[in-house]
């Protein structure tokens, strides 16, 4: 019971802890976008930079789930035109955490959701009259706000999933594509958080192992209501769960 007094939190916010991990743990074997309200539940719990050093780990721990159930679905050459640019992007986050405070880190933590559920919404009123460029420009801008977004707030699932919804992919490739893709980001931003921001202390990892049921949990059962659901179902929880986030951010 020593781990419930490491951080001096209370009893709710633990649960309140565990309910993100358990969304954290769904989001990344069934809906992409329920990574969103565990944003600014465990920025609310720890702050805005110290948050993402907490939420890292415990993400890191939803992608080997991930990566168990999806791997052999994942289109690679689309990872491997975002990839590097995603890394300047993460670069550039380092560096503007580095330069702000801890209020303005949580609003742009906000402004990134905010810029998520603009996009989503337009690619829903779009529709299948969407056309995405497919120029190294597109792919540029597209991997560098994922990898700013990811860095600053883990908050690039949105833009990732609206530019894989955009291209035309379903279900399965659609999950082993964002799993490889935010396992490799996430694992790049390890050393970067450990070395640059200093907010992934020894008794963090203690808390993600105290997670990990709750992120199996979620895990189970977001394999098992993926495969229930339509294609055009699966969007449109998308958009509401990004939106309900965005909303929760601000507030």
């Amino acid at each position: 019971m020593e781990i419930l007094h490491i951080f001096n939190l209370s009893i709710e916010q633990w649960l309140w802890i565990m309910v993100a991990a358990f969304f954290i743990g769904f989001s990344k074997t069934g809906i992409s976008a329920f990574s969103m309200p565990a944003i600014p539940i465990i920025a609310t719990v720890f702050g805005g930079k110290e948050s993402t050093g907490v939420i890292l780990p415990i993400l890191l721990v939803g992608d080997v789930f991930a990566l168990y159930y999806y791997n052999r679905h994942a289109k690679l050459n689309n990872i491997k035109k975002l990839l590097p640019s995603a890394l300047i992007g993460i670069i550039l986050g380092v560096i503007v955490g580095n330069c702000i405070s801890d209020k303005q880190f949580k609003a742009v933590i906000a402004i990134s959701v905010l810029i998520c559920l603009i996009t989503l919404i337009y690619t829903e009123k779009k529709g299948d009259n969407l056309k995405v460029p497919k120029n190294t420009f597109f792919y540029s801008l597209t991997g560098i706000t994922c990898g700013f977004t990811s860095m600053i707030g883990n908050a690039a699932g949105p833009i990732f999933s609206v530019y894989l919804l955009a291209t035309g992919f379903k279900k399965n490739d659609f999950m082993g594509t964002t799993a490889w893709f935010f396992f490799l980001i996430n694992l790049f931003k390890l050393p970067l958080q450990v070395l640059f921001w200093h907010n992934i202390p020894i008794k963090t990892i203690f808390l993600t192992f105290s997670m990990v049921p709750a992120i199996a949990i979620g895990a189970v059962l977001g394999v098992l209501i993926i495969k229930k659901l339509n294609e055009k179902l699966f969007r449109s929880i998308i958009l509401a769960v990004t939106a309900i986030a965005a909303i929760r951010l601000f507030i």
